[in-house]
């Protein structure tokens, strides 16, 4: 199964380490930290010209995980997870 990030940007289930909200995630220093860490090497992909809602963590076969930061809420992620689960 797949999730659809937005702008055409789609992961499979298996590969999504955590999805969270940017707003509550971002207060603490050390996710900050983390997220500045991976911009720099080059690991985020913005989703969007939006206010971000959300940051995605994917787990490649190779290399370190991506962050796809998207527009949408966790809740709609969360909802379209579930949705696309039985297909």
């Amino acid at each position: 199964m797949y999730l659809h990030l937005g702008q055409s940007v789609v992961v499979p289930h298996s590969q999504i380490l955590g999805v969270f909200d940017l707003d509550n995630a971002s207060w603490a220093y050390k996710t900050r930290e983390y997220l500045e860490r991976a911009e720099q090497a080059g690991r985020v992909v913005w989703l969007g010209d939006d206010l971000p809602r959300s940051f995605v963590v994917v787990g490649g076969e190779a290399g370190p995980p991506m962050i796809y930061i998207s527009q949408l809420s966790p809740a709609t992620l969360l909802k379209r997870a579930e949705e696309n689960r039985f297909e």
